[in-house]
């Protein structure tokens, strides 16, 4: 069976207080980050920004690219035995959070069209367990753990 290659754009948004907002996903049960695949015709900017919009109800303020994940720490099987390698990009994204917490400060309030995401919180690196983290972003998450600095990682 070949292996198909996923472009996809993913956001690190973090609040005033450092903390990363996480996204427990319907189709995997599981936390990530938001983001998602390149539809062709979009750059990787245009993935980020539409992936949050729908999957947070957040606009983007401002963002940078902040890394690349490619190689074998991004293979993943389906469960319907399909392979794939993911070339992920990460940005460091600023978005609008006025108003859009419940009273906790931590939990986004937003319902999106496509039931994509069950939850969005926000938490700090210490709270997050790696055990709860999609397979393919868990090496995303080590690294943002151990503070690695370069843009490309394998």
């Amino acid at each position: 069976m070949s292996r198909r290659i996923i472009v996809t754009g993913g956001a690190i948004i973090r609040d005033e207080l450092g903390r990363i907002l996480l996204q427990k996903r319907s189709d995997y049960g599981d936390w990530g980050l938001p983001g998602g695949g390149m539809v062709a015709g979009e750059t990787i900017e245009e993935t980020m920004i539409r992936e949050v919009r729908e999957e947070t109800g957040l606009e983007v303020i401002q963002y940078a690219l902040d890394t690349i994940y490619s190689g074998p720490r991004m293979e993943y099987t389906y469960p319907d035995g399909n392979q794939v390698v993911f070339v992920m990009f990460l940005f460091n994204v600023e978005a609008e959070l006025k108003g859009k917490r419940s009273g906790d400060g931590s939990t986004l309030l937003y319902k999106d069209e496509h039931n994509e995401s069950l939850q969005l919180v926000f938490k700090s690196l210490e709270e997050i367990q790696i055990e709860d983290i999609n397979q393919v972003q868990k090496p995303v998450f080590m690294d943002l753990k151990l503070s690695k600095g370069t843009i490309l990682r394998t």
